[in-house]
């Protein structure tokens, strides 16, 4: 076992809505993202959040799902 994953629904409903993403996408990420960090990648630096946002986008384009941080900047 590697770990878990868990959510609320209400919180993922309330950020799908508040980035103006379906439902489905923005959960889809969540999880992507939930398994990167259980494979053991972080982003605790930008070296880090570069190579862990990259696999990220690359399996969402791979599940037809468009690239969740288009638009933004690391910070």
């Amino acid at each position: 076992m590697l770990g878990d994953i868990i959510f609320a629904y209400e919180t993922v409903a309330r950020e799908a809505a508040e980035l103006e993403k379906p439902f489905e996408a923005h959960l889809s990420h969540l999880l992507v993202h939930g398994f990167l960090h259980l494979f053991g990648y972080d982003h605790m630096n930008d070296e880090e959040a570069t190579i862990m946002e990259g696999l990220e986008t690359r399996i969402l384009l791979g599940l037809g799902l468009s690239d969740p941080y288009a638009g933004t900047e690391l910070t």
